[in-house]
């Protein structure tokens, strides 16, 4: 394999990943296989009995404009799968493809077009946000050392759970989770995101699947031959 081994300055012109990065936020919460009261208690549940899962997602991404602009808005679509502890892959295949692996040590995104690689160890790039801590928190209490969490009046049939980081210099500003009730379970159904620049993101699952059998290389990467290879 001939990578070619970057240094971290080369990452500034990068600025479509801190998007990509942001939305890793609480990617974990995909279905709750009970109907509860409230978001609080789907949360707990999935936190208890969910141990994978796969989806397709649509991500919208709306970034605040500057100096009079208008805001604008990009439209991504993807799959994604996961497991626990601290394991998944999110695959954006349009407008433009890119791949984001976390191996439970190492996350790598890779970026097609660019053929490009950035890694970093997980714990450091995910150590203060909701994907992390949601992966690995044993219950509800554990979340709460982190994150202020509120449930939210049920709105257009889901129902909402806030999530507010209590670290101030965290990339996420915070995050809600919209969960449709069905018979006999609640599914999640909405994940919106606020990031530290005012940037959300908006995604919505389809095709959920708890506790799927995922294949065990479905988590490991290596990055193509003659991409660049970036370490943080």
């Amino acid at each position: 394999m001939n990578d070619r081994i970057r240094s971290k300055s080369h990452l500034s012109g990068n600025r479509r990943h801190r998007g990509l990065f942001a939305s890793l936020a609480l990617f974990a919460l995909l279905a709750s296989p009970a109907a509860w009261a409230s978001g609080l208690d789907s949360l707990e549940q999935f936190i208890k009995t969910t141990r994978s899962g796969k989806a397709d997602f649509t991500q919208v991404v709306t970034t605040p404009g500057k100096n009079g602009q208008l805001s604008r808005s990009k439209t991504q679509q993807g799959s994604f799968e996961f497991q626990r502890p601290g394991k998944f892959r999110f695959i954006y295949r349009q407008p433009f493809e890119q791949t984001i692996v976390a191996d439970g040590q190492t996350l790598w995104l890779y970026d097609a077009d660019l053929n490009q690689v950035t890694t970093r160890k997980q714990e450091q790039a995910l150590g203060s946000t909701p994907a992390a801590i949601v992966a690995s928190a044993s219950d509800l209490k554990a979340l709460e050392k982190s994150f202020t969490l509120i449930n939210e009046p049920d709105q257009d049939g889901l129902q909402w759970l806030l999530a507010t980081p209590k670290t101030p210099d965290t990339q996420i500003q915070s995050v809600r989770v919209g969960f449709k009730p069905t018979a006999g379970s609640a599914m999640l159904s909405i994940l919106e995101i606020i990031d530290s620049f005012g940037q959300r993101s908006v995604l919505n699952f389809t095709n959920v699947q708890n506790n799927a059998v995922l294949p065990a290389q479905t988590f490991e990467f290596r990055p193509p031959a003659g991409a660049d290879v970036i370490r943080e």
